[in-house]
């Protein structure tokens, strides 16, 4: 897009755009990349020109736009932001510093890298929702231009990071076209194979039915006219990934999937979207269970909308929103519409204020709360993705929570002191255990006492980040003072031994010396044994001779994974230091899942998932339950998952199913058929893999085959 042509889209939706700053900020960036090319060999400053044009789309204002063609300036070029604030303002530079990545800060791993980038987006965002929708679009356009990079490993680094952070981001200010298109650009990169079998049944269906989706929009359209009801009808299919979703969590394969056509109704008012509801429901059968208002009970995003499930002409079984045409905009452009309302009389919309920005503080909460960058990373994952549940607390105000939720998530959605304090629920009038899992409608009273603080087990069922990054903090602060109460007895046994008092004072003088900050940090380091008190004795008292040196301590891991002949740590914590274990058979336990112990005389603790039916079995025994959690991540150690197949009978399909299997790194150690037929084969077969992500991914991929009849994670 060229310069003059920039400014001309500015200037037809906002006339009262500074033109001269536009047309100096194209000129600086065009100057100041120079020469610089991407890997697509383009001009580099042709990215943030279509940045900008991305943003024009979304008629956002004149700041946005400059911010746009300067956000790489102080990362890529020798432009500093001292230099943008003089040329541009403070306003500007604000918002090109909150876009701006840490690129040039050293840090310990990629990892660290990219959630710190995260923390520094997070906060900026926090002051102005215009710094996240520059990042959007710089995002959506880097994806769009993605196949130009040479390193697949950076490719499908940069696709994930896409789908765990920027495209619920995306939903969560609303911008559905942006987190459609940015997940299903993601999805093209990390599991093509699965993407390409979905287009391909697609058009399948499209020639067999012969442009069916076109004959169903006029048809309700017609419908529509019929009763009254004046509306725009318009009729789609749903994204490759949005199928491939519906078909992971409904477990089921791309035939049952019923519902892969949406159509959306909109109407001139809110009375009209009833009325069209009405309409709908009077000529066609409304599939159970399947209709949501979510006008009268907006999303938290501000999404609003009626929603429901029809068998619908043609016998069609189809999905219908009826909506305004300002709802419509909202629905597609989320908290970006609001630039489109925001000066028209009489308006009444509360996009910018309220709950839709109610989780950018949660995110604050969460920095706080959480110790270092990668934690930070992990609970704001937990805090964007949004399977929800809406419940209401005894005044009737609402609560979004993610599904799975329980009273504890509740109590810290409500107020962190109300979390930490939390010692039941009453859910709707009757007293419930923190344990439960909450539904939608549910009217929650939560019971505080103030002389309750946070349980260590409540970590293990809580689903919120702001509930397990207050969790952790709690955790670890106590664990910090018994750390440090254990280091001062072990200090002062030490000084004591050698006819010594120990002071503060004479700890504080050789901190330097220890490499500590503080007193409590010599206490913690010695209680934590990463510090002996004999090094502070001798630092404090040099005189002191080094006699009875420490004998040389060996880490004990907490449990033995003896596959495969070799002996490696298991990331399980909840395990008493040198107790035996071993994985269940009836479940197979992978990293991901949900786990417990069962004690066994003679054979220590055998791990199960937590959903396992072997489980039933224990349940008069509580005493034998030991709470376990997966620690850390497993260094691609590998673990088996077992499956359950149904497959075709037909020349080739083992074969087919071997090369899905090996294609997505997995590696089969042992295969059963367990029935036989003319037509098909029931076989279990177990599969080397990461953790349970890893296994699902493969599970997904299968079901994406027309050989296989059916795919399941075996139980028992």
């Amino acid at each position: 897009m060229r310069q003059f042509e920039l400014v001309e889209r500015v200037k037809s939706y906002d006339p009262g755009a500074d033109d001269n700053l536009l047309n100096r900020a194209y000129v600086y960036g065009t100057n100041m990349h120079g020469t610089q090319t991407r890997e697509s060999g383009d001009p580099y400053f042709a990215h943030p020109v279509e940045v900008a044009g991305i943003l024009t789309d979304l008629k956002l204002d004149g700041d946005s736009i400059i911010t746009a063609l300067l956000h790489d300036v102080v990362e890529d070029t020798e432009g500093t932001l001292e230099d943008i604030e003089r040329m541009f303002g403070p306003e500007i530079a604000r918002l090109v510093d909150g876009v701006t990545k840490l690129g040039r800060l050293e840090l310990q791993s990629e990892q660290t890298k990219h959630a710190e980038n995260f923390r520094k987006l997070v906060l900026a965002m926090s002051e102005d929702i215009r710094v996240l929708m520059v990042k959007l679009a710089d995002r959506l356009h880097n994806m769009r231009t993605l196949r130009f990079v040479k390193s697949e490993d950076k490719r499908k680094r940069i696709a994930r990071e896409t789908m765990d952070i920027y495209a619920p981001l995306a939903e969560r200010i609303g911008m559905q076209r942006f987190k459609d298109e940015l997940d299903d650009l993601a999805f093209a990169e990390l599991n093509p194979d699965a993407r390409n079998s979905i287009v391909a049944r697609l058009e399948f269906l499209e020639e067999q039915g012969g442009n069916v989706t076109q004959r169903v929009n006029d048809q309700l359209a017609r419908d529509l006219a019929g009763d009254g009801v004046e509306a725009w009808v318009s009729g789609r299919i749903k994204t490759p990934y949005s199928i491939w979703r519906k078909m992971q969590r409904r477990n089921v394969g791309f035939e049952q999937l019923a519902d892969i056509m949406a159509f959306r109704v909109v109407v001139g008012s809110v009375d009209d979207c009833y009325r069209a509801l009405g309409s709908l429901h009077s000529h066609y059968p409304v599939v159970p269970g399947r209709f949501k208002d979510y006008i009268s009970t907006p999303k938290p995003n501000g999404y609003r909308s009626l929603h429901s499930g029809l068998i619908g002409p043609e016998r069609q079984r189809i999905e219908v929103q009826i909506r305004t045409r300002e709802m419509h905009d909202v629905a597609e452009f989320g908290v970006a519409a609001h630039w489109k309302y925001k000066q028209a009389p009489g308006d009444t919309s509360s996009l910018v204020e309220g709950r839709q920005f109610r989780w950018i503080r949660e995110l604050l909460d969460i920095l706080e709360h959480t110790a270092n960058p990668e934690e930070f990373l992990e609970h704001t994952k937990l805090e964007m993705y949004q399977d929800q549940v809406f419940c209401f607390t005894p005044k009737g105000d609402l609560i979004a929570l993610p599904r799975g939720s329980t009273p504890i998530d509740f109590a810290y959605a409500v107020h962190s002191e109300v979390g930490n304090t939390c010692v039941g629920a009453r859910v709707n009038g009757r007293m419930v255990p923190v344990r439960s899992l909450l539904r939608n409608g549910d009217q929650v009273d939560i019971v505080t006492s103030k002389v309750q603080t946070p349980s260590p087990d409540w970590e293990s069922f809580v689903v919120t980040g702001k509930a397990k990054a207050a969790v952790r903090r709690f955790v670890r602060l106590e664990q910090r003072a018994q750390f440090a109460e254990l280091g001062k007895q072990m200090l002062e046994r030490a000084f004591r031994h050698e006819g010594f008092d120990l002071t503060e004072k004479g700890v504080a003088g050789v901190l330097k010396k220890l490499k500590a900050d503080s007193v409590a940090d010599v206490y913690v380091a010695v209680g934590q044994g990463n510090m002996t008190a004999r090094e502070v004795l001798v630092s404090v008292f040099p005189g002191v001779k080094d006699k009875d040196k420490p004998q040389k301590v060996v880490s004990i891991s907490r449990g033995r994974n003896k596959s495969k002949g070799r002996e490696s740590a298991v990331p399980i914590k909840g395990l008493i230091p040198g107790m035996a274990m071993h994985f269940a058979q009836c479940c197979h336990p992978l990293p991901g899942d949900r786990i417990v112990g069962i004690v066994t005389t003679g054979k220590g603790v055998t791990v199960h998932t937590i959903d396992c039916d072997t489980l039933q079995a224990y349940q008069d025994t509580p005493e034998r339950w030991v709470d376990l959690s997966w620690e850390r991540e497993t260094d691609n150690e590998p673990f088996t998952g077992r499956l359950h197949l149904v497959v075709m009978n037909e020349p080739g399909n083992l074969g087919s199913l071997s090369t899905v299997i090996g294609k997505h790194e997995g590696n089969i150690s042992n295969l059963k058929i367990t029935n036989r037929s003319i037509d098909f084969f029931e076989m279990l077969i177990d599969l080397e893999v990461v953790d349970v992500r890893h296994l699902t991914n493969i599970i997904a991929a299968l079901r994406t085959m027309p050989a296989i009849s059916s795919v399941d994670r075996a139980r028992g």
